[in-house]
């Protein structure tokens, strides 16, 4: 039996946040979402890359939440290998809901977070760097202009986006109290090596 294929999905936690008083999105491990509104996108990273993507004109945008599967045996990385084509749909996923919206390949940035090396399990694999590698790579190849980055280091983040105006706000979490962020990126990374990628994807 044909594994199921892993897709991109639509942030569905949405909530009103009191600290910043505006509407807000949480975007877990495998999610993404868009906007044209003038709300906060939030989420945290440990290994994770998030790619948060505007038009600087119209303040359309958006932020993903993405790991690049370990590469099987034989898997050299390289842009068509099977990690890096989840990486491209993950990305293409992104872009092509906030053109969708409306706003013009021309006038997108982008700010680029996360990649990490805080995740025990899989530091041994250098995921966190590989995926930092990956998103400017991919970001360079597709002329989109990073306007700020915050990648790799040792420890989780927080990350807060407000798409209209383009400000980020990062919060490095040095102790952590709960396992939470861990237990996500494992699962995340488990499913990643047992699903397929979902969709069709314009590689390189």
């Amino acid at each position: 039996m044909a594994p199921q294929a892993y897709e991109e999905v639509v942030a569905k936690n949405q909530y009103f946040d009191r600290n910043f008083n505006t509407n807000a999105a949480k975007i877990l491990p495998g999610e993404y979402f868009v906007t044209r509104s003038d709300m906060l996108l939030v989420t945290v990273l440990g290994s994770c890359v998030a790619a948060c993507i505007r038009d600087v004109k119209s303040g359309i945008g958006g932020m993903n939440h993405f790991l690049l599967p370990d590469c099987a045996a034989g898997d050299q990385g390289g842009p068509l290998s099977t990690s890096a084509r989840y990486g491209v749909y993950a990305m293409e996923v992104l872009i092509n809901d906030v053109l969708k919206l409306g706003a013009r390949r021309a006038n997108l940035e982008a700010k680029v977070f996360g990649g990490g090396n805080v995740l025990s399990s899989i530091i041994s694999a250098n995921v966190g760097p590989r995926n930092a590698r990956f998103v400017l790579q991919f970001l360079a190849t597709e002329k989109i202009r990073v306007a700020g980055q915050d990648l790799m280091d040792v420890y989780p983040r927080k990350v807060y986006f407000f798409p209209k105006s383009g400000k980020v706000l990062i919060k490095k979490l040095r102790n952590i109290h709960n396992d939470t962020i861990f237990t996500r990126e494992q699962d995340y990374s488990k499913r990643l090596v047992k699903d397929s990628v979902a969709g069709e994807v314009e590689l390189f």
